[in-house]
């Protein structure tokens, strides 16, 4: 059975929208992971996995925890539990300290 003509325009459009999500999204993620090769010193396939490991480790979406360093980036400020997790999976690519870690 074919679809009718309204029906087909808005599953185009929904497909249209996701689409736009998901260009979103890898924009975020790809510009956190240059934030994260900046700070780390890590490569790009590092870095993408640094990200990878804080989201499974904090159990938050990949694409919230890139929201959440660019977020920092700009104001300074990150959730402590992101700031520990972002801290333990870079020193697993190599010793460094984040920048404004609380120093306790």
């Amino acid at each position: 059975m074919g679809e009718s003509e309204p029906d087909r325009i808005a599953e185009l459009q929904n497909e249209v929208d996701q689409l736009k999500e998901a260009v979103a999204s890898h924009a975020v993620v790809d510009q956190a992971i240059g934030m994260v090769v900046a700070l780390g010193r890590v490569s790009p396939e590092q870095g993408w996995e640094v990200l990878k490991e804080v989201s499974q480790h904090t159990n938050i979406k990949l694409r919230n925890v890139a929201e959440l360093i660019l977020v920092w980036g700009c104001r300074g400020d990150i959730p402590g539990e992101v700031c520990a997790e972002l801290e333990a999976a870079l020193d697993r690519y190599g010793p460094t300290e984040v920048p404004g870690a609380a120093q306790e």
